[in-house]
């Protein structure tokens, strides 16, 4: 008796360090596909199995194959394919309970479809089966043969096996969704990676001028090699979105964009911001810091604002252009970096090369291929696009029906000289439809700078009633526009007689045909 219940405690030691052996390996593995065929190396050293099994559900094709295996050649185990319910094995899956077969060859539902165990000895063969499994979803199974003995607790190897295949089935379980969530975040990558390229693709910079057609041309141009561009303009140009429409539609399109404004940096962060820094470069740098060289490694990287470097930042910058490689501020490793320089300036470089407080060689390095942004005010035909472009953006944004924009307010978006460019033509759209009550943009939506003579460069001449001719004129324009040139109509609109309305046509020498 006592022998008995010391035998049952070294088992039951046993089966705890077999246990935490495999629970061991399976948190340890990175993929636990990995980790499958040293469990049963486990089971066969430690416990006396012999083959072992390990047989999974494929999702697609939902047929069973082995997965990892102990005591079996390759030839053997790629034998190993069942379907749902067929065999012991799937049974096994089809039920998701497991099976005891004390002699496999008296059993018939038992294949030995690897024949791994020939016809000599069967009859001393047992064959245990459970699933691998998490509440009622099979994933496979785990399989284990025994040399048959009267002694053998099925019970035991059971239980034991069963706590086993559920670890497994955990540790399945966790890698599929990694690999689920690592496929899915793969294929948000390309989404967004596309409607990237698609959004900063040079066709949606609005403008159709001379100008503008030649900036396009550029573009085509210079996307594909790897050149460094220069981008000049004036501030709110645009120059941001050509260096995306750059970077979007080159070889360098699936690397990263970085971009700086160096006009934002103090001096004292430039090099690091730009080139990082070690720990203990200088007091505050308490860790190492990637800098942007870096981190737009095999992409592009942004220089806004280039005439603001000053000279110490300009020549280590030279040298990347130069040797392609970098050194962190308080290192002495040198790094080789892999980017593409795109610079922009809202000033005149060789103003600061007279002043000498930008290189010579520099500029040189960075004026390979430049291209010139046109200020708005040289490129009047494109003001009326813009406008109808971010109308129709803002009045989606701000969920408004602002279907167009009155012809005084055209007038005065026209006549405007617009300092601040683009991007001042954007804000006063955005303005005007947050103000705009009714379907229609007027000019008194816009903001004072357009409406002030003197700011607008505008300011009036002539009599009060050429003044009120004018309004009088742009009211009946604007009746016939809404009513496709028709006059009766126009007349109730403006609510007068079609007579007076057509002596004011005349009088203006206006013509209704053209608005139909």
């Amino acid at each position: 008796m006592e022998f008995v219940e010391q035998s049952a405690l070294a088992r039951k030691v046993q089966e705890l360090t077999v246990l935490y052996e495999i629970s061991q390996l399976l948190v340890s593995t990175p993929e636990p596909k990995m980790a499958l065929n040293p469990v049963l190396n486990i089971l066969h050293s430690k416990m006396g199995m012999q083959r072992g099994t390990i047989t999974l559900l494929d999702p697609e094709s939902q047929e069973l194959n082995i997965e990892a295996a102990h005591g079996l050649t390759d030839q053997e185990r790629q034998r190993g394919h069942y379907e749902i319910g067929e065999g012991v094995t799937g049974k096994v899956v089809e039920t998701g309970e497991p099976v005891i077969v004390p002699h496999v060859g008296k059993e018939p539902l038992f294949l030995d479809r690897t024949r791994a165990r020939g016809d000599i000895g069967k009859e001393n063969i047992s064959f245990i089966c459970v699933p691998i499994r998490i509440g009622s979803f099979t994933y496979g199974a785990l399989s284990a043969d025994r040399l048959f003995s009267e002694d053998i607790s099925f019970e035991e190897d059971v239980r034991l096996l069963t706590i086993i295949a559920s670890n497994v089935a955990q540790a399945i379980r966790i890698s599929r969704m990694m690999a689920e969530e690592k496929n899915r975040l793969h294929h948000e990558n390309v989404t967004l990676r596309k409607q990237l390229k698609e959004r900063y693709s040079f066709y949606n910079i609005v403008g159709r001028s001379n100008k503008m057609r030649e900036v396009f041309e550029m573009i085509d141009q210079v996307s594909a090699s790897d050149a460094t561009v220069l981008i000049r303009g004036e501030s709110g140009t645009g120059k941001e979105l050509v260096a995306n429409a750059i970077h979007y539609n080159s070889l360098r399109a699936e690397g990263p964009s970085i971009k700086v404004n160096c006009a934002a940096l103090p001096e004292t962060l430039i090099e690091s911001e730009l080139f990082g820094h070690e720990k203990g470069a200088f007091t505050g740098a308490l860790d190492r810091r990637i800098g942007k060289f870096e981190r737009a490694h095999g992409g592009t990287l942004f220089l806004d604002e280039i005439g603001t470097l000053n000279l110490t930042a300009q020549a280590k910058l030279l040298r990347v252009l130069q040797e392609k490689e970098i050194e962190r501020v308080g290192g002495a490793d040198t790094i080789k970096v892999d980017v593409r320089i795109i610079a922009a300036t809202n000033k005149p470089l060789e103003k600061a090369l007279e002043e000498r407080t930008f290189r010579e060689d520099l500029y040189y390095r960075l004026n390979i291929f430049p291209i010139y942004l046109p200020p708005l005010r040289e490129r009047k035909t494109d003001i009326l696009l813009l406008a109808d472009f971010f109308l129709e953006k803002y009045s989606s944004k701000y969920k408004k029906d602002v279907r167009r924009i009155s012809t005084p307010a055209i007038d005065m978006l026209m006549r405007y000289h617009w300092p601040g460019n683009v991007r001042e033509l954007e804000n006063c759209t955005e303005r005007a439809v947050l103000l705009c009550s009714d379907h229609v943009l007027h000019s008194y939506h816009l903001p004072p700078t357009l409406q002030t003579a003197e700011a607008s460069n505008t300011i009036p001449s002539g009599s009060l009633a050429s003044a009120l001719a004018t309004v009088e004129r742009d009211l009946i324009v604007d009746g016939l526009k809404a009513n496709q040139g028709n006059m009766a109509a126009a007349a109730r609109l403006l609510d007068t007689s079609e007579r007076i309305l057509g002596i004011r046509v005349k009088k203006y020498r206006i013509q209704p045909r053209q608005y139909r």
